[in-house]
This record gives structure tokens, sequence and C-alpha cells, in this order.
């Protein structure tokens, strides 16, 4: 990213990830944080705007807007949109053009009044509805926004945004079912859209269904086979339940796009352990403790691993690393005394079981945000 990018698209829908030890606790709707944002999916207002078909859009300011975007000179891009639309009052496009350019700048007052203009040049100007809806909801004003959203459903019914758009304005309002039907309606329309897929996802996270928000999330991982993220919130979301087989496979690809992810090579490593493949779960995890040392689960996983190769005193170090990084992770200090005793040595064998006996049986730790 350049040292400057106005934002273009807003609407940023993100999940807090919160993994438990072994990765199975974490509800779905948390793990959707990995989930590529849909404005990395979806064209910016800018070029759509761009693409209008109008007169106005055929004038040289309109390339010159277009080159100082490309140089990042934004300031230049605003103030020639603002020439076009006094060039041409009659314009709906280049009154738009000069709207999302003020949005990105934040100028929404002058955003709004510019989207205002072009639907009262042009009341069936789809693309004005859209603007409008998105320069007020980047303000919050969602109810505001919602009506926008509407009309733009009614004069293009079969674009997939407008759902989209629709489906996440009612969600921010709270009307969880309504933000369902219109997800459903977007991937219906654009079956092969992935950021409908992502927003059913959330939608039906809203209404409570895991299930049917874990299928959304497989449609829009098989939509996406070479983004990292998505895989890899697609193999958290098998482990959480209690698929862990079938979420090697998009570990395993996800590891290979990203290989600087400390989560995905750890959670590959504890998948692959639990699969009986113990030497790769050891290249994993020992690659996991490397990008994050103080990540405690992966120390753990690796403990059991080496003990599986009866590499006791490689066990030992790792589960005394795991219960220094969590020491209130029961399950943890039993692996540590009963390796130990492997290692022959009972004095530390009967203080690690004591804590593990003072200690409630359902474990409190929770491994530390990403």
């Amino acid at each position: 990213m350049k040292r400057f990018a106005p934002r273009m698209v807003p609407l940023v829908l993100l999940f807090a990830l919160c993994l438990t030890a072994r990765g199975q606790d974490a509800s779905i709707d948390q793990l959707l944080k990995k989930l590529p944002s849909p404005e990395k999916l979806v064209k910016t207002p800018v070029q759509r705007a761009l693409e209008q078909k109008d007169p106005a859009m055929e004038d040289p300011m309109v390339r010159s807007i277009t080159s100082s975007i490309d140089r990042w000179q934004f300031a230049d891009a605003w103030r020639v949109s603002q020439k076009l639309m006094n060039r041409y009052p009659r314009s709906a496009a280049a009154a738009c053009l000069h709207g999302v350019i003020a949005s990105a700048f934040r100028h929404y007052g002058e955003a709004v009044a510019s989207f205002r203009k072009a639907i009262s040049v042009d009341p069936k100007f789809a693309f004005a509805y859209f603007a409008l809806g998105d320069a007020q909801a980047s303000q919050g004003h969602f109810a505001a926004a919602l009506p926008n959203f509407q009309k733009l459903t009614r004069l293009q019914p079969n674009l997939y945004l407008s759902w989209f758009y629709l489906s996440a304005c009612e969600e921010k309002l709270g009307h969880r079912q309504d933000s369902l039907t219109h997800a459903k309606k977007a991937t219906a329309v654009s079956p092969a859209a992935v950021a409908g897929w992502i927003q059913l996802a959330r939608a039906e996270i809203g209404v409570k269904d895991s299930k049917g928000a874990f299928n959304a999330v497989i449609r829009a991982a098989d939509l996406s086979p070479d983004d990292a993220d998505l895989l890899a919130t697609l193999g958290y979301t098998y482990i959480n339940f209690n698929r862990v087989n079938d979420a090697i496979r998009p570990l395993s690809r996800a590891a290979q796009l990203d290989k600087q992810d400390f989560l995905i090579q750890s959670q590959l490593g504890y998948c692959l352990l639990m699969n009986g493949q113990t030497d790769a779960a050891i290249d994993h995890l020992r690659k996991g403790t490397k990008l994050k040392p103080d990540y405690g689960a992966a120390w753990d996983h690796l403990g059991l691993a080496y003990r599986k190769q009866n590499r006791h005193r490689d066990a030992l170090n790792a589960f005394e690393r795991a219960t220094q990084l969590m020491p209130t992770f029961r399950l943890g200090w039993q692996h540590l005394a009963e390796e130990y005793r492997a290692n022959g040595d009972t004095a530390n064998a009967n203080r690690a079981a004591a804590r593990v006996r003072a200690m409630p049986a359902v474990a409190s730790h929770k491994t530390r945000k990403r």
C-alpha cells in the first residue's frame, strides 16, 4: 500500500478471532474474521462511476481524473471532478463521480449533495442510489442508507451487489431475518460471487444458524481456491465442527499460500497429529512455534507429537514451555506431569499433578488473539 489511499468502499465486515488451545471451542462467527473483506471482491465506487454511459464521461477531464488517481494525486482528482460536474450540470454521472471522490476524502456533506443532485437529474440512475447509500452507511447512518439500497434493488434486481449491500445494511440495523433473506437473494442472483457467500455466512450467524454459515463458507472457499485467509477460515471451522480430517486439505493449501502465518501452520500441525501423521505434524508445529514463540497451544501439541515418537526429552521441553505460556490450562499441566514421569522425575511429576488437581475440570485459558 502506498503512502495514502482514501477509503473507497466502507461496510467493512470483521469478526474477532479467538481460538482455544485445542482449536475446537471457537464459534464460527469468531472464525469469520479471516474471511476476505467485501471491498477486496467488488469494484470500487470510483471505478463504477467511470464506467457510466454519459457524454460527460467522454470529456478529456475524465482522463485527467483517472491519471491523477493512478498517480495517487487524489486532491487533483477531486478538484478536476468538481470542474467536470460544474461543466455538465445536467450530467448524473459527472455528479456521481465527484461525489465518490469527495466521499473517499470523507467530505460526506459534499458527497451526499452530489449524489442527490444526480438523482434529481435522473431519478432512475441506479448507481446514484448505491453511492448515496454507501456514503450514508459510511457515516453510520444506516437507517438513512436503507431506502437507497432498497431503491437500488428495485432498479437493478438482477445485480447481486444491490442485494449484497441491502443485506449488509439490514444487518447493521439489527434486521437479521431481512439480512438473511437479502443475502440469499444475492447468492441466487450471482452464485459465482464470493462476496455474496461471505455475506450469507454473516447473515446465517445473525440468526444463529452455524450450519448454514458453515455451508456458505464452504461455497466461498470453493470459489476462491487460492485465498489463504478463506481456506484457513474453512479449516478452522472444520476443526470447530470436530471434522479434523476434513480440515487438513484447506489448511494444507493455506499453508502453501501463506508460509508466515503461525496459526495456519500450528492448526495444520494439530490436525495432522490427530490424523496420525506425526512427522508432518511436527514439521508444521515447529514452524508455528518459530513464527510465534509465545503461542502456547502449538507447544502443547508439539509435546504430544514428540511423545508419540518417544522423544521424551523434547516432549518435556515442549510441555514445560506450554505451561509457562498457559499457566491456567489444566490439560497442559496434566501432559507435563505425565511426561515428568516418563522421564523418571517423580518429584516434578507430583508437583505438576498437584497443579492439575487444584484446577477446575474445565480449563479457563484462552489463547491470545492474533
